[in-house]
């Protein structure tokens, strides 16, 4: 069993700022990787950012510069700041994570989501 707890949705003008943290814990002997992806009505789900253990980031080009991702690996945590947000940055976001069991099996597991809403 993981668990994932995720917190820092909300809703915000346009031009501020949320930070949210996804927290792992559960049968999780390494983690490979964590994200964070998001779904707006109507489209599908896609990356905006992810981090590995060794702390290579990947971003999407619409978060590229406005947002930042960080991981807290003795806590198994990341975190996405996200500045300037933009009314087409609402949607769910979701935190993902990429990890392996102490029988070295491969999986990935997704939070429940949090909703961003960014007025105009």
């Amino acid at each position: 069993q993981v668990q994932l707890v995720e917190s820092g949705g909300g809703l915000v003008q346009a031009g501020g700022s949320l930070r949210l943290s996804c927290a792992a814990s559960g049968s999780i002997f390494s983690i490979n990787a964590m994200g964070w992806y998001r779904q707006a009505p109507g489209k599908q789900r896609e990356l905006v950012a992810a981090i590995t253990s060794g702390g290579s980031t990947n971003y999407a080009d619409s978060a590229k510069g406005r947002f930042t991702i960080s991981r807290d690996n003795a806590k198994n945590t990341v975190y996405l700041q996200m500045n300037s947000l933009k009314p087409e940055d609402t949607a769910v976001y979701y935190c993902n994570v990429d990890y392996l069991t102490g029988w070295g099996h491969r999986y990935d597991y997704w939070g429940q989501g949090t909703q961003v809403t960014v007025s105009s």
